[in-house]
């Protein structure tokens, strides 16, 4: 089978697109530093060349929308596929959608991912591989994290049903698993230095660096504090304070949690360059997982990240320093066999996640220090 490129990966295994078929492109343009034009010329000259009307549409960027914009909606109602090469498909990914239009939002934000392995890797694999990961997490009876960092949490999850805790918008690639509910965790976390937003809402001052080590705490999916030094804990309970404040929502709520599970997410540059890019692209690397925080609901406003996570279903580390072996859970190994090439890109994953320059490791605090 010919591979290919990673707009047609996208167009026919993602979105399902056949000739004929009607196509809006919802685009961002290349001026607000997200996604590059070179995406947007790809996509819509695969489209043509597959046969499909092609329409395009400038949605530029609401840092505080929430909801569907009746012309957009309108529009997205005329046709069969929409891709958003826009963070808008991201922010309103949990809002209601034209329920008879394919919906695809890309993370693949420049030519460089979109025509890497990221992109290209069959789209079906790494479908298979999110929802056995989903079914491993439902039928373990304990799950913990850690990381050499000093991250240790753990619990018992209480994955939603068959259906439910998702999107219905495609993601493409398809690089996390379905969000862990994080009620029942407890434990530490230690943060990759500094706090960032989750890409619901952009808001001023997004990040918060620190100058050096912070751990986070929560028992029971609630936030209990930080440890740190004096500097860094009274910046991450500001930080809190103000977007709890500024949008009304549950301050010390630990939402839910997933990792990437996709070796072929790439990101080179480093995160502090553009900590928004860099979370709406980098989170898909299984040398990352990532919490969403602050509001009970997906995906909360403020993100923990944690590097190079291992993670143990019972006692399997299917996740080990931030390597995600498929073959520990059911039915991963048969995914590497039908899929030859996943195979060989899982056996050399890309390390790359803009966080070279993150520090050494260091012990972890303990929950009496808590501030």
């Amino acid at each position: 089978m010919t591979k290919l490129t990673g707009a047609g990966n996208m167009l026919l295994n993602c979105a399902k697109a056949q000739p004929g078929e009607r196509i809006l492109i919802a685009y961002e343009p290349a001026k607000y530093g997200y996604y590059d034009a070179s995406v947007l010329n790809a996509v819509s000259r695969a489209a043509r060349d597959l046969g499909l009307k092609v329409k395009t549409i400038n949605v530029g960027f609401d840092p505080y929308v929430t909801d569907l914009p009746d012309g957009l909606r309108a529009q997205m109602e005329k046709v069969d596929i929409v891709v958003f090469l826009a963070r808008l498909g991201d922010q309103l990914r949990f809002c209601d959608m034209p329920s008879d239009t394919r919906i695809v939002v890309s993370f693949a934000l420049d030519d460089g991912m979109l025509e890497s392995c990221f992109g290209t890797t069959p789209h079906a694999a790494m479908v298979d591989l999110k929802n056995l990961v989903t079914k491993a997490l439902k039928s373990s009876r304990m799950v913990r994290v850690t990381c050499p960092h000093g991250t240790d949490f753990e619990g018992q999850p209480d994955m939603p049903r068959i259906g439910a805790g998702d999107t219905t918008v495609l993601r493409f690639p398809m690089s996390v698993f379905k969000p862990v509910p994080a009620q029942s965790f407890t434990g530490q976390v230690a943060l990759c230095g500094f706090l960032t937003g989750t890409g619901s809402r952009y808001y001023d001052d997004y990040t918060v660096e620190f100058d050096g080590r912070v751990m986070a705490h929560m028992r029971q999916g609630r936030l209990l504090g930080f440890t740190g030094s004096d500097r860094d804990v009274a910046l991450a309970n500001a930080h809190y304070d103000r977007i709890a404040q500024a949008f009304g929502i549950d301050r010390d709520c630990v939402h839910s949690w997933h990792a990437g599970i996709h070796p072929g997410c790439g990101y080179l540059k480093q995160a502090s360059e553009n900590y928004e890019r860099w979370s709406g692209a980098a989170f898909g690397n299984p040398r990352i997982l990532h919490f969403h925080t602050c509001g009970s609901y997906a995906p909360g406003e403020i993100s923990w990240n944690v590097l190079d996570p291992t993670i143990w279903l019972d006692d399997v580390p299917v996740w080990e320093n931030g390597v995600f072996h498929p073959s520990r859970i059911r039915g991963g190994q048969a995914v590497l066999d039908r899929y030859p090439d996943v195979a060989r890109i899982f056996a050399h994953p890309d390390a790359h996640v803009g966080l070279k320059d993150w520090g050494l490791p260091m012990p972890g605090h303990g929950l009496e220090a808590v501030s």
